[in-house]
């Protein structure tokens, strides 16, 4: 019998986030598929021994203490990373992106999530991070590179960030099997994207997609004494120096940042170094930054804030993908941190109340950025945009619509 939504809803119910756990979820898929086709018991229990146990074994030692993926980083096959922004169709007077976090789960609401997408028919699409349940070739294959598979690619780019799943298995898909299925165009020409981070721009707006997942898992014992920072390799920050030029003081352009992991979070562990080498860079104390993440499986519209050292940031989270969508409320302390969070209930799996998932449309007119935060069901639930004042980069900001449901003060 093939797999009911409700079913393959169920395997993310309580995830947690230790490789033995993720990779044991991922041996186990294969194992039932292959149970589908056994005709006996007996080699019901002969495939899970070989399939399971040894797999899982394997392949779980080998990303525990074997060599993570080299680093790649630009320039690289003479490409800098930077890519000017462009239409796909010309009678456009916008950019459109449609950004996706969490979201390659090969759930019924991925799917759907990804048919609203191409409903809209972004210039780019940009996932950001998680492939499930360890970022196996095989889950790459399901969620973006098959003919099936339901990702949507833009005309003018379509660009992946890694996120901690794919890390365990120490990048080696997300390096070789998904980044070479990943482009951007510069005019007719589609360069292949080469490293884990990137920036788009235009004369008014810079995007840039940061890698916070390589640095995001530890060693065994080693990860208890120091846990994971997720801090920007060397190599990055060399790049958002000296090719993005990210502390040029004539450049006010708006700058919109793109992680997997949280700047801030009012739910779970947050990852505020990032913040502080980026603040480093810019080298501004009051220069605010648009800053959306993914990793908490939500929809979340955090207040301006500043994190210890990191700069001041409209914090969003779009970590509702495809993943069933967590809904409970923080502590009295952290909920502070929140303007308006979706704890709508769609629906609910072993007494599990699960919200509404969804992406984000962003829409680039001059020097305005608008972002409509779309659920499942097409709703446009948030709609906020920002214009940059160019003469010293700084943000206005305003509300467009939002429902009532995502007032929770």
């Amino acid at each position: 019998m093939p797999e009911s939504s409700k079913e393959r809803a169920e395997k993310y119910l309580d995830l947690g986030h230790s490789e033995a756990e993720n990779h044991a979820k991922t041996q186990l898929e294969l194992y039932e598929k292959r149970v589908k086709d056994t005709a006996s018991a007996t080699n019901a229990i002969s495939e899970f021994f070989k399939t399971n146990l040894i797999d899982f074994a394997w392949h779980y030692l080998r990303s525990r203490f074997g060599p993570r993926h080299p680093y790649q980083a630009y320039p690289r096959n003479g490409d800098t990373g930077i890519y000017k922004l462009q239409s796909s169709i010309p009678s456009r007077t916008e950019i459109s992106l449609a950004l996706l976090s969490d979201w390659a789960s090969d759930t019924e609401e991925s799917d759907k999530i990804a048919n609203l997408v191409s409903k809209y028919t972004p210039d780019y699409s940009i996932h950001m991070g998680d492939i499930y349940f360890v970022g196996t070739p095989k889950e790459i294959e399901l969620n973006f590179t098959a003919p099936y598979a339901s990702w949507y690619y833009g005309a003018s780019g379509s660009l992946a960030l890694s996120g901690n799943h794919e890390m365990y298995s120490n990048g080696n898909a997300y390096f070789q099997h998904l980044l070479p299925a990943m482009y951007a165009m510069e005019g007719e020409i589609k360069k292949t994207q080469q490293a884990g981070f990137f920036c788009l721009e235009n004369d008014d707006w810079r995007i840039i997609g940061i890698d916070t997942a390589y640095t995001s898992v530890g060693r065994p014992l080693l990860e208890i004494i120091s846990p994971p920072d997720c801090h920007l390799k060397k190599e990055q920050v060399e790049w958002l120096r000296d090719v993005v030029k990210l502390g040029d003081k004539e450049d006010k352009r708006g700058l919109v940042f793109l992680s997997h992991h949280p700047y801030l979070s009012a739910f779970r562990e947050e990852y505020p170094k990032p913040g502080a080498q980026i603040r480093e860079l810019l080298g501004e104390a009051d220069r605010p930054i648009v800053w959306i993440w993914g990793h908490d499986h939500r929809l979340v519209i955090y207040d301006m804030v500043k994190n210890g050292d990191g700069p001041v940031a409209y914090g969003r989270c779009i970590g509702h993908g495809g993943l069933p969508v967590e809904i409970k409320l923080p502590d009295a302390t952290d909920i502070k941190k929140i303007k308006y969070y979706d704890t709508r209930v769609r629906t609910v799996i072993k007494r599990h109340s699960l919200g509404y998932n969804g992406f984000a449309r962003v829409l680039i007119q001059g020097k305005e950025l608008k972002i409509e935060y779309r659920d499942i069901e097409d709703t446009c639930v948030y709609e906020e945009a920002w214009e940059v004042d160019k003469q010293n980069g700084q943000l206005s900001w305003k509300i467009n619509h939002v429902i009532p449901e995502l007032a929770i003060q």
